[in-house]
């Protein structure tokens, strides 16, 4: 079944771009939409409430209830060029985080200049997270694992729309990862995810570069291409004499070098829904940081998924309902290179199956139902989750 879909899948998404050429419009988000409002202050927001049960294995296994996170959005227009937009996030009803908070001024019509707390343009998920924007009751684990979603750090760029061209696009430039705070952040099981700063107190040595082209110009469909280079940070550098060969080589081993790229695709006609993402992480000095810190950080990262859904609804309910059926594939791995002195493990080849079914209300309000299936491509190790959701987006 997996070789199966590996190659019906490109094949499907290469036939609907070559039989599709009606110019489309681009796909905006939460911030993207609140900037469009004509209000001086508008408010918006999201939530996610989960069951999950996992099954299997001969054992009573407890299930988990969880107000996953609850988001409030604030966005501010000063005038018709300078605008302000926030998130703040709780997590499991005890965390709090600001997801994003920059301010945006528009240049030109195809140059707006955003400073502050921004979202890394990589991916479809990281993005376009509002839980009712996707199927299934949890984002898919290639955004989580390989781009740690969501994955926000503090910079400054430019981002815009050529509407005769069909294509948007951002270039940032930001703080990277932290691999080092007195003890190491990244490794082979979940990658650069706990290095992620997200604007708290963050620190930097180098900044780092981040990129993204979108098209938009055939109706209901969206290509991306994304770009992220730079170094992780680490608070071995604070103090160091710049002349102590010594003292800069340990610092030095501390850190690693992050290349990421990344393409991704969304198709709407009529009820079908497609979608698909790769993504691809050259991790450099990974040898030297595992050596120093004890870890076990791959050298290449990488990971892809596939995903078709149906609205059965389609044209039929004047309340704009949507019913979806979907079946989602992905494959990831954090091993997928390592340097010659260390094995890879194989708990880190993973690959999940996901299908279910969610019920659209209206726009913004939806129920979500799905089974999971995980399974380590090494060890043939495999285990079943039932989830269970209600995801609201206004």
């Amino acid at each position: 079944m997996t070789k199966a879909l590996l190659k019906t899948v490109p094949v499907a998404i290469g036939l609907f771009f070559i039989y599709t050429t009606i110019r489309g419009q681009e796909q905006v988000n939460t911030s993207g939409r609140m900037m469009q409002e004509e209000d001086r202050l508008t408010i918006g927001g999201y939530a996610q409430i989960d069951y999950n049960q996992p099954l299997g294995g001969g054992i009573y296994n407890e299930g988990g209830l969880d107000v996953h996170r609850m988001v409030l959005m604030f966005g501010y227009k000063f005038n018709e060029k300078t605008q302000f937009v926030s998130e703040v996030e709780f997590e499991h009803v005890k965390e709090v985080y600001v997801e994003q908070a920059f301010l945006q001024y528009e240049i030109l019509p195809w140059l707006k200049f955003r400073g502050g707390l921004m979202l890394i343009p990589m991916g479809i998920i990281n993005e376009f997270h509002e839980p009712s924007t996707f199927n299934g009751v949890e984002r898919p684990n290639l955004d989580k694992y390989i781009v740690p979603t969501t994955w926000r750090e503090i910079g400054a760029g430019f981002t815009g729309v050529f509407p005769t061209a069909a294509l948007s696009y951002q270039l940032y430039l930001m703080n990277g990862f932290s691999s080092y705070d007195g003890d190491p952040l990244l490794g082979g099981s979940n990658g650069f995810r706990k290095g992620r700063q997200k604007g708290a107190e963050s620190i930097i040595n180098t900044p780092n570069l981040s990129f993204r082209l979108n098209y938009f110009g055939i109706s209901g469909l969206q290509l991306g291409l994304s770009g992220y280079t730079g170094q992780t940070q680490s608070t071995l550098y604070n103090g160091v004499d710049k002349g102590d060969a010594l003292a800069v080589a340990v610092a030095d081993s501390s850190v690693v070098g992050l290349t990421m790229f990344g393409a991704d695709a969304r198709y709407l006609l009529g009820g079908l829904q497609l979608r698909a993402q790769l993504n691809y992480g050259l991790v450099s000095n990974s040898s030297a940081y595992n050596d120093f810190t004890g870890s076990d950080m791959g050298s290449t990262i990488s990971g892809w998924y596939g995903e078709i859904g149906y609205n059965l609804l389609h044209g039929i309910d004047r309340y704009e309902s949507e019913l979806i059926p979907f079946f989602r594939y992905e494959q990831y791995n954090t091993h997928t290179s390592v340097e010659s002195v260390m094995v890879a493990d194989p708990n880190n080849n993973r690959n999940d199956l996901t299908f279910g079914l969610g019920w659209k209300m209206a726009r913004g309000a939806m129920l979500k139902m799905d089974y999971q299936i995980f399974q380590n491509k090494g060890t043939e190790d495999s285990r079943q989750q039932l989830n269970a959701g209600v995801a609201i987006w206004f």
